[in-house]
């Protein structure tokens, strides 16, 4: 099988999913535990390694970054007490993150203003709210829920994508005319058969990336950190 690029509305690079990672274990961006970081930005990594995604130089660059700051901060301290303090080896990684997740909530807000002409923006008379309080799944969200899944199947250790019996284009109309018949919601755990084999599990993922990225299919959370649901667009 050929690599599976995939690009999720705004999440895009390594940073992404730092911040992701940040977010999802509540810690404090400005001092942030790299070993645990670290040890989870390579985990995924191997799963989308493992799905065969297409990984961007980027995300390979970042985990080198991330093993030296790592090993900078196993390095024992200076005992001479008049030498100046030495720079967290994190410093400018943490001025990077910020910088960015300034820029990302700026080009947010941008997005979601009225265009009266190029480059022109209003100010609407009220906010707009996410309908329901219902967050948008990005492919970070859905490697967790598939992380998840894995654990609980115990599918462990895959490395290899050996696509059987089904091909991706027939798993996704499958998974298109289910969604298409079904008045609500469903979990994103019940695409996904209880005794699957580990290549069916790959292709129902791979399947409903491709609708989701086709906007055929959307995946949300009801609560921030909570289960994923997918539903048609036509329903959303």
């Amino acid at each position: 099988m050929e690599g599976y690029t995939v690009k999720v509305d705004v999440f895009e690079g390594p940073l992404d999913l730092l911040l992701h990672l940040i977010k999802q274990n509540q810690l404090d961006i400005y001092d942030i535990p790299i070993a645990l970081v670290t040890e989870q930005y390579l985990e995924y990594i191997r799963i989308m390694k493992a799905l065969d995604l297409t990984i961007a130089g980027e995300f390979l660059v970042m985990a080198a970054t991330l093993m030296y700051i790592k090993s900078r901060m196993l390095l024992p301290a200076p005992l001479e007490e008049e030498e100046e303090e030495e720079e967290d080896p994190r410093a400018e990684l943490v001025q990077r993150l910020v910088e960015y997740k300034r820029f990302k909530e700026a080009a947010v807000q941008l997005s979601q203003q009225a265009l009266l002409g190029v480059d022109v923006f209003i100010r609407p008379a009220q906010e707009i709210e996410i309908e329901d309080g219902e967050i948008e799944a990005d492919l970070f969200h859905l490697i967790d829920a598939l992380r998840e899944l894995l654990k609980r199947q115990e599918v462990r250790d895959f490395h290899e994508v050996t696509l059987e019996r089904v091909t991706l284009r027939e798993k996704m109309k499958e998974l298109y005319e289910r969604l298409q018949g079904a008045t609500e919601a469903v979990p994103f755990t019940s695409l996904f058969a209880p005794l699957a084999s580990r290549a069916e599990l790959i292709i129902t993922f791979l399947a409903l990336l491709e609708l989701i990225k086709g906007r055929m299919l959307r995946a949300y959370q009801r609560e921030g950190f909570g289960p994923l649901w997918v539903t048609h667009t036509s329903t959303a």
